[in-house]
């Protein structure tokens, strides 16, 4: 089942088997994106209430239909029962307790000669939550972006999320928000709902960064957004890689390929390793259990066309495949794991030891599961208190130190044929 490569220090290779899943996004979803755009753009409430009829089958006439009710949230709290809102009370507990640790500070610099400068932290004012709707509920989602988000101090957070023909949300995603203190829901998802939060309307508030997941429509309109907004990221599909040696359990690592494969066809699930006799117990684990798992289609297209088993010659070599490949999720499963943390150099998050699952950081493990795909994480960051908050430099000079500073910033404002900037300097200095 896993199509397995010996590496022989050929990068290429692995980038032709294992780096090709990110497709382009077609013309005609750009365009269709773009359309929905432009609409909300002149049409406002008028323009979402179409298309609520039209994608969702949410027959609605009147624009505060949109809003959800204190009462249905109340509802759908009431409806999960309290076993479940212990289980987000207690998510809640590990994901603030990890990411409160983000938290960063302004700071000030005071010099003897009456120079201050320093640096402003502030929150962001406003963001919107995506969370995907309709067949699919995530709860999780809800808590991994509003947690962060608030340890950063962001005033206004609201959620925008699509709905099912007869208007509800899903009761789970109430029962997040509830329990992170969110207020503001909005019945509203797709391409649609990005430009409504990215613009603004009548009823629903521009605000000033979109953070969430969604489907290709709501990843395309997030990217044709920017810069109208800011975005968390452009995610692809889910992947892991599992580093392990000979004595690694193959019962778990088939176990947590399964995991991520069950997401999407276009999953990427990999196993790098020093044993070729693993491989072949991994392989005959993945069909034991296959067997009594509800979405073996998806996980079999998935890791038949995007799964595979890379052998390396040592762990070292094993270690320099993952950060070629830069993975979403990377689990460490050899011995003493915690050793290897100084040869991780890209990934999104990484599991350590075989009791630390890729699921356990998907829902309560306290660390964010809003991560880089596609290897991105070279260059991008699990979501964090980071991503939600501004940094302004500010700075004050007395007469006197800028005297000191004054031929040199003019000769550099001459040097660069900036006549102004330099004006701005000596005139300060000039005699009345």
């Amino acid at each position: 089942m896993l199509k397995r490569l010996d590496f022989k220090g050929n990068y290429e290779e692995i980038a032709t088997k294992f780096s090709t899943r990110k497709a382009d996004i077609s013309k005609q979803v750009n365009d269709a994106v773009n359309d929905i755009i432009d609409d909300v753009k002149k049409n406002g409430d008028k323009a979402l209430m179409k298309y609520c009829r039209k994608f969702d089958g949410f027959m609605i006439e009147d624009p505060k239909e949109l809003i959800v009710s204190k009462q249905e949230i109340l509802e759908g709290v009431s409806s999960v029962g309290k076993d479940f809102i212990h289980i987000l009370e207690r998510t809640k507990q590990q994901i603030t307790e990890f990411h409160k640790n983000q938290i960063d500070k302004s700071w000030s610099i005071y010099k003897e000669n009456g120079v201050m400068m320093g640096q402003i932290v502030r929150g962001l004012e406003n963001v919107a939550l995506y969370v995907p709707g309709g067949t699919a509920t995530y709860p999780s989602t809800v808590m991994m972006n509003a947690i962060p988000a608030q340890l950063a101090g962001v005033k206004n957070l609201i959620i925008i999320t699509p709905v099912k023909k007869d208007g509800k949300v899903n009761p789970t995603i109430l029962a997040a928000a509830y329990v992170c203190g969110i207020e503001k829901i909005y019945k509203v998802g797709g391409a649609q709902g990005v430009a409504a939060v990215a613009i603004g309307t009548n009823t629903i508030p521009k605000v000033d960064k979109i953070v969430g997941p969604g489907n290709i429509y709501v990843a395309t309109a997030k990217k044709n957004c920017y810069g109208m907004v800011d975005i968390d990221m452009v995610a692809g599909p889910s992947e892991i890689l599992i580093i392990a040696d000979q004595n690694a359990n193959p019962k778990y690592i088939a176990a947590d390929l399964m995991s991520q494969a069950e997401h999407d066809k276009l999953a990427s699930a990999i196993l790098v390793t020093t044993s070729q006799s693993l491989v072949k117990a991994v392989d005959e684990e993945l069909k034991r259990q296959m067997s009594y798992l509800s979405r073996t289609e998806i996980i079999q297209e998935s890791l038949e066309n995007y799964g595979g088993a890379i052998v390396v010659e040592n762990l070292q070599e094993a270690f320099d495949v993952s950060n070629y490949l830069a993975p979403e999720h990377l689990e460490i499963l050899v011995e003493n794991p915690l050793n290897t943390l100084p040869l991780i150099h890209n990934a999104g998050s990484i599991f350590l030891g075989e009791y630390t699952p890729e699921p356990l950081g998907d829902y309560m493990s306290g660390t964010n599961h809003v991560l880089p795909t596609g290897g991105t994480a070279k260059f991008y960051s699990a979501l964090g208190v980071y991503d939600f908050v501004k940094y302004s430099s500010y700075s004050y000079y007395p007469k006197q130190v800028l005297s000191t500073f004054q031929e040199d910033v003019i000769q550099f404002a001459k040097l660069e044929g900036l006549d102004a900037h330099a004006n701005s300097v000596a005139v300060r200095f000039e005699e009345d």
